[in-house]
């Protein structure tokens, strides 16, 4: 029976299925385990979830695998994750069952789901006390669910090392984190560690079927520091115990392999292995390898010991590597004098030499002999590096010296350290030294990138505000929302909207805003429900709402919202004057703009401003009503600027009043003579009343004013990825198509409408 309905489960045959239950029923078999759990199966994977939980309710002893179906069931259908959630309590707190790496493995993807992301690390430091973090299923799973959460740098990344055997699906999910939070480059980077991962085993095989390549030291070294610059220290440790024999290249490799990957203790563990075998003694790189491992585990005992071996062996007292790594070990481990000491018994020093002394002085704020010896080196004619610029920035923010901290900044431009690869290690040191990251910096480097139409380093921001396990607070949110509106994407505004929910961020300002974005996107009826479920509306919101409105051409919607809030007491401002003008003029309502307009002075008491005009003299136009619109410019208070002259410039091309296109441009000209805009409208006017000698004057008024239009640029979300299209582009392999397209499209636009 059992078998049965297994294949009823995996073909969906649910009538099938439901007859074999009748059939289990009578017989009297529904208290065998297996055949109830084959049961349960069929119909969780069939998503009759009702008769799921009723045999489930039905069975006396639950053990694991049974727990795993039904949550697998029921995590199946997004609408079910609060009972998802609710089962694995139940699990968890009866204590009937332990849950496994599957279990996990199923719980993970809701909590992404939800964004439950304080439940879901509260679970992983369970899957780290019961020691299955390494596991393949629980780590894959760990991973998705970080970098779904959007914290794919830290936490992700250190869930995605945790695992012990990486396989395909690891790989995967890890990349896909970084790719989804546009850490583009990271992505690419972990791409072809992957590949290469791969392409490593592979050859791995290759050299076990053949002996001669096994008994060969340097291939199996080969294959040893491949594994451990991926972080396969596992794999790197068991090939490295079966290899026949060993050289001084080999121990080096699995020294310098576990130090590189923080495995401290077993970096030393190999280093005293070595010193073990006879005739192999370490090397300069050897103990460049161990010396680290020392400092980071603050062993001054050991690394005393190593020192006191390496003056015993002039090979290695004499190398100025060996010497520099002395310094910052004594450095990293408190003792400046014995670093200061071993500095000076240098016969030898570089530039390392001198960083690693002055990073020493700095780390342990001993600030005469930092500026004595900064000193030394500036007398001594040596040319500091990016290294050293970065310690004086440090140091000099540790002091709370700005004006140094300025002028080192000033010599790294200078000295053309900011046109290099090292751009954002010193940008990066700047921005430490001049302000405390906390929530007030990150927000203000959000908002000033999203201001400066900088969409990725405004994301950027954002994503690394996250990492330093910082929350979003409503002025984080308000200066981001800009960002969905600048690309376009309706999936990171809703996003946005999720995270003002769930975090209870009730602030008037940031539904204002929200709404704004929501009618700036184009999803309108979201903004009005928005609008409409707020208890408490003032200025802010009311402009936003009228705004949206007047962008989607619906006038009298606008009137009316603009109607409520005189209604209620609230007072306008000219913002919204302005915005229920710019709605009166998009819908063709120029009697009751007209009446709006004058009622700004009259009944409200306040004088037109600039934005104002302009928006009359575009509502005359749209319209229609060319000259009464070029009459109201002329009987302004105020002189018009280049946005009224413009305005009508466009409206006498529409309506084709070339004569008095004319006689505007000569206007605008004057006021904005450098505007590419104005002379394309202007070209293009009188291209439509075929007069091509004057279409010659405009062209080569351009060309002698050196003017160039810049090629138009647009862009849509499709499936959460951005698509950008920029005018008289022919890089994309389909190109002839999309213009056919286009030519198409352009056409049946310009078509009349049959009725």
């Amino acid at each position: 029976m059992t078998p049965i309905l297994k294949t009823c489960a995996a073909l969906s045959a649910i009538k099938l299925g439901k007859a074999l239950h009748g059939y289990v029923v009578k017989q009297g078999h529904f208290s065998c385990q297996s055949v109830s759990k084959a049961l349960l199966n069929m119909y969780a994977k069939c998503g009759e979830l009702d008769e799921c939980n009723k045999i489930f309710g039905q069975m006396g002893y639950r053990d694991t695998v049974i727990w795993n179906i039904i949550l697998s069931g029921f995590s199946g259908s997004q609408t079910n994750n609060d009972k998802v959630m609710k089962l694995f309590s139940a699990m968890h707190t009866g204590g009937e069952a332990k849950p496994s790496p599957v279990t996990f493995a199923i719980i993970f993807p809701v909590y992404a789901r939800v964004g439950y992301i304080d439940a879901g690390k509260c679970i992983h430091s369970y899957v780290i006390k019961s020691g299955i973090e390494t596991n393949n299923l629980v780590g894959n799973s760990l991973v998705s669910m970080y970098a779904k959460c959007g914290l794919v740098f830290y936490d992700a990344f250190t869930a995605f090392n945790s695992i012990s055997q990486k396989d395909a699906v690891s790989w995967n999910a890890i990349i896909a984190g970084f790719a989804e939070n546009r850490f583009i480059n990271d992505a690419l980077k972990l791409f072809d560690e992957s590949f290469a991962y791969w392409s490593g085993r592979e050859i791995h095989c290759y050299v076990l079927r053949r002996s001669e390549l096994v008994a060969d030291v340097s291939v199996c070294n080969f294959l040893v520091s491949f594994y451990l610059r991926l972080g396969q220290t596992e794999e790197a440790e068991s090939f490295f115990q079966r290899m026949n024999s060993r050289d001084l290249v080999s121990w080096n490799a699995i020294i310098s392999g576990y130090a590189s990957n923080g495995e401290w203790l077993k970096a030393l563990d190999s280093f005293y292995r070595l010193l073990s075998v006879d005739k192999i003694g370490p090397d300069c790189v050897t103990i460049l390898s161990i010396i680290p491992a020392c400092a980071c585990l603050q062993n001054l005992q050991v690394g005393k010991s190593i020192h006191g071996y390496v003056f015993r062996h002039p090979r290695l007292y004499e190398d100025v590597a060996v010497g520099n790594a002395m310094v910052s070990f004594y450095a990293k481990c408190n003792n400046v004098g014995a670093s200061s000491k071993t500095f000076l018994t240098m016969d030898q020093r570089d530039l390392i030499s001198w960083n690693s002394m002055l990073d020493s002085f700095a780390e342990s704020g001993y600030n005469t002999e930092f500026f004595n010896l900064l000193w030394r080196m500036f007398t001594e004619g040596l040319m500091l590096d990016s290294v050293t610029i970065l310690i004086i920035i440090r140091f000099c923010a540790t002091l709370l010296r700005a004006n140094k901290v300025k002028e080192t900044h000033g010599y790294a431009i200078k000295a053309g350290f900011l046109q290099d690869d090292i751009v954002p290690t010193i940008g990066n040191a700047l921005l430490d030294a001049c302000f405390d990251t906390d929530i007030t910096t990150w927000n203000l480097l959000v908002c000033v990138y999203a201001e400066n139409d900088c969409p990725d380093q405004t994301l950027y921001f954002f994503q690394q505000l996250q990492a330093q396990g910082m929350k979003p607070d409503a002025v984080t949110i308000i200066g981001l929302l800009p960002v969905c509106a600048h690309i376009a994407s309706n999936n990171f505004l809703r996003q946005c909207h999720g995270y003002v929910v769930r975090a209870c961020l009730d602030d008037v300002r940031l539904k204002g805003a929200l709404l704004d974005l929501y009618a700036k996107c184009g999803v309108i009826a979201c903004a009005y429900r928005l609008f409409q479920s707020s208890p408490y509306k003032d200025l802010v919101m009311f402009t936003a709402m009228v705004g949206g409105f007047a962008m989607h051409g619906m006038g009298e919607e606008a009137l009316m919202v603009f109607s409520h809030m005189l209604e209620m007491g609230l007072k306008p401002d000219h913002v919204i004057m302005t915005a229920v003008l710019s709605a009166c003029s998009h819908s063709g309502l120029v009697r009751e703009g007209l009446k709006i307009f004058y009622s700004i002075e009259e009944v409200h008491g306040m004088k037109p401003t600039m934005e104002q005009y302009a928006c009359v003299v575009d509502l005359l136009a749209r319209g229609g009503l060319v000259d009464d619109a070029f009459s109201f410019v002329t009987r302004m208070p105020v002189k018009a600027n280049a946005k009224i002259w413009g305005t009508l410039l466009g409206a006498c091309r529409t309506h084709h009043k070339v004569e008095l296109g004319h006689l505007v441009a000569g206007h605008l000209f004057e006021v904005e003579a450098d505007n590419i805009g104005n002379y394309v409208v202007m070209s293009n006017l009188y291209a439509a009343e075929a007069r091509w000698d004057q279409v010659v004057e405009v062209r080569r008024l351009m060309r002698t004013r050196d003017l160039k239009k810049e090629a138009g640029c647009s862009w849509i979300e499709v499936e959460r990825r951005k698509n950008t299209f920029v005018a008289g582009d022919s890089s994309h392999p389909e190109r002839g198509i999309i213009y056919s397209t286009l030519s198409i499209l352009d056409q049946q636009i310009k078509e009349p409408v049959r009725a």
